[in-house]
């Protein structure tokens, strides 16, 4: 649930986790009140369908995301079945999410990435165009379909669909397309406010409704010690930002690195480059911009600031060895 002043909640599952961890955090998040339960599937970790289905069947009333989905592994017209194959077996709490993904680790596949704007865009038309049970005839820069249509009725013909981006030209693809954003995990507030208003701009020059969903994925740590909370969650951002400075996308290392507080950033990866500890290299204010971490209270009145900046729905990667019991402190705050 959310408030005038506050972004829903949501829960955000990774590859590194197996499907029965997924389902324990899933359930706790349902009783919990949280909005969707979103999949990440990145190239080479687990892949995001069994603990997903597997948390359809746990659950009756959460929302289930696929965030995000790319077609250079999966082609528009596989994700059109399986996503509505998925909303059947959910009874209707399907949402999709369609990104370019993550350029270095799918060039190991040798498929062609040099064209990301164009290969959501063509994923997205015939996606949607497949589930609302049309026949289609497409032909786009990145992929086509030639006469393709899907042998049962989808459940929904208006299963949300939203686009990963980071890059203006993709923000703006998402303004004139998708129902929603999904915006990358480490990215300040400071970048997301600009993202939505691309978004706006972009969907204004359309004619369209603005997407209604911003969705952001965040590092979190809920504990009743809130200072025991940050330590953890320095260790666990450290570890991300070592990552995502290797691995992530051009844009996606821009808007983590030159928005919020550059400077300190900077200061802060040097000395993890170093060697130095988390919880010495990254100080409290900087944790602020990658993460929510502390009491469930102090977690809450964080989540206040991203709705500031735009975000309708905030979802969290829980940090540490018990995410359940992190979700339901989160939960008994908002009831």
């Amino acid at each position: 649930m959310s408030s005038p002043t506050r972004p829903a909640l949501a829960l955000r599952c990774h590859g590194g986790l197996t499907s029965q961890q997924c389902v324990e955090q899933a359930v706790a998040a349902e009783h919990a009140g949280f909005s969707t339960v979103w999949f990440a599937e990145n190239p080479f970790g687990r892949g995001a369908w069994p603990g997903a289905a597997a948390c359809a069947v746990a659950t009756r009333h959460v929302r289930i995301g696929l965030g995000v989905l790319n077609p250079h592994q999966r082609h528009p017209t596989l994700m059109a079945m399986e996503i509505a194959a998925f909303d059947e077996l959910s009874e209707g709490r399907a949402v999709l999410g369609i990104g370019a993904g993550i350029p270095s680790r799918i060039k190991k596949t040798h498929a062609s990435v040099d064209r990301p704007i164009a290969a959501v865009r063509d994923a997205v038309t015939i996606t949607r165009a497949l589930l609302r049970g049309e026949t289609v005839t497409y032909t786009g820069k990145a992929f086509s379909a030639d006469s393709v249509r899907l042998d049962f009725t989808p459940r929904r013909g208006n299963v949300p669909i939203l686009t990963a981006a980071m890059g203006v030209q993709a923000l703006r693809l998402c303004g004139e397309i998708a129902d929603g954003v999904i915006i990358s995990n480490l990215v300040p507030t400071a970048f997301t406010r600009r993202a939505v208003a691309i978004i706006h701009e972009a969907a204004t020059r359309m004619n369209r409704h603005t997407p209604r969903e911003i969705v952001q994925y965040v590092p979190g740590a809920v504990r009743d010690d809130g200072a025991e909370a940050r330590r953890i969650a320095k260790h666990g951002v450290a570890a991300m930002l070592t990552a995502y400075a290797q691995t992530a996308s051009a844009a996606t290392r821009a808007a983590m690195s030159e928005h919020g507080r550059p400077e300190d950033f900077a200061r802060a990866m040097s000395r993890l480059t170093r060697g130095e500890a988390p919880e010495d290299a990254i100080d409290d204010r900087l944790l602020a911009e990658y993460a929510i971490a502390g009491t469930p209270e102090e977690c809450l009145a964080q989540a206040k600031v991203y709705a500031e900046a735009g975000v309708t729905e905030l979802a969290i990667a829980p940090i540490g060895e018990r995410p359940a019991d992190d979700i339901a402190r989160l939960g008994s705050a908002i009831k």
